[in-house]
């Protein structure tokens, strides 16, 4: 019993430390104003808060599912637990050694991740999401984003015969209208405007080497195929509006805050640290 209560605490711990990685991102989940009883066990209440962190430690794909679909899933899994944890209580398991070493080390997860979801959210306010925002555009200030156009084929042989269509003046717009297989050939190929890294590595090393109205010489290979690919315009970056990214601004900040709070304690603290197998390691910086 001692073996598969050990196998079942792993998972949880697991499962702890899954929770507090979502908190850290999404520091409102962990505060339930509301929080009615959503089924009685013997007596025992499972509430509905108890509900949503079980749903956050599921996979991703049942995880994004709409909460009716998984609630009796979830439900009955709280219920399980409750049940099992009693009869548990029933033999004094909770008085086992290696369950309390167990819960103390979920206890310390837990102060941990309810301080910080504490401490980042008193501090993600609107004047430092403003100022966030802020610095983030002042660091895209010196990038550039192009507008290209691209014509995508299956063989590089196929590709090659369309340079040789546009070296002696064929139209881009019209050859990709009919011999592109991309999801862009009604639209002539054009892809709008883009940033640097927004596309496959090699796509957008060939792009942002041409200059306005160049079309790559040669072919170039991507997981999709082979492309030749024409910029028809290059600007500075335009930031995105600020109501457009406000959820990924607010978990930036949040991850910002947390980082560095965690590194100011590490920095005072007096941490030493040791190789695998309880060796010393030498010429280590204790605040790493």
């Amino acid at each position: 019993m001692k073996r598969a209560f050990k196998n079942m605490s792993r998972f949880k711990l697991c499962a702890f430390v899954w929770v507090f990685m979502i908190a850290l991102v999404r520091p409102n989940v962990a505060f339930v104003q509301e929080d009615p009883v959503v089924v009685i066990v013997n007596g025992i209440t499972i509430v509905r808060s108890e509900i949503d962190e079980a749903r956050l430690r599921l996979p991703e794909r049942l995880r994004n599912a709409p909460l009716q679909s998984v609630y009796e899933m979830l439900v009955n899994s709280l219920v399980d637990t409750k049940l099992v944890a009693a009869e548990a209580r029933k033999i004094n398991l909770q008085n086992d050694q290696e369950v309390l070493q167990q819960m103390s080390r979920i206890e310390d997860q837990v102060l941990e991740r309810v301080f910080l979801s504490s401490y980042i959210q008193e501090r993600v306010t609107e004047n430092a999401l403003a100022n966030h925002y802020k610095k983030l555009v002042e660091a895209n200030k010196s990038k550039e984003e192009v507008r290209a156009r691209h014509i995508l084929v299956e063989t590089e042989a196929q590709a090659r015969e369309i340079i040789a269509e546009l070296d002696e003046g064929a139209d881009f717009a019209e050859l990709a209208k009919t011999k592109s297989k991309g999801p862009s050939a009604p639209k002539g190929g054009d892809l709008d405007f883009f940033a640097e890294g927004q596309m496959v590595p090699s796509f957008s090393k060939a792009a942002f080497s041409l200059k306005k109205g160049e079309i790559t010489p040669s072919p170039v290979q991507t997981q999709f195929g082979w492309h030749i690919i024409k910029v028809e315009d290059r600007r500075p970056l335009q930031p995105l509006d600020r109501s457009e990214i406000e959820e990924q601004l607010r978990v930036s900040l949040s991850r910002d805050i947390g980082s560095a709070y965690l590194q100011e304690l590490r920095k005072k603290a007096n941490i030493k640290r040791f190789n695998i197998d309880g060796t010393p390691i030498a010429n280590v910086n204790s605040a790493q």
